[in-house]
């Protein structure tokens, strides 16, 4: 799942418009951003990454706060992560 901070008409748009696999939500209030506390950095344009992995029973197993822009887990590495969760539950 996904949180962005566009109305929900742009963000659906933007979601379709790339054909994303998973679920988005508009967040223009940032009600769930500042539930989780992704940080905003005026200089560096905002609102930073922010990168949860949340396991079925609600739990954090990864948290990611990112420094700029660029600042994102590899994809590798989390989805190796999922890939240990999804064993666990097996």
């Amino acid at each position: 799942m996904a949180v962005g901070p566009e109305n929900p008409g742009d963000f659906s748009d933007y979601w379709r418009s790339r054909d994303m696999p998973f679920t988005g939500i508009p967040d223009p209030g940032h009600d769930i951003e500042n539930l989780y506390g992704q940080q905003v950095k005026m200089l560096k344009f905002g609102r930073m990454p922010a990168m949860f992995v949340i396991d079925k029973q609600g739990k954090i197993r990864f948290r990611h706060y990112g420094d700029s822009m660029s600042d994102i887990p590899k994809d590798e590495d989390i989805l190796s992560l999922l890939d240990d969760i999804n064993k666990e539950n097996n």
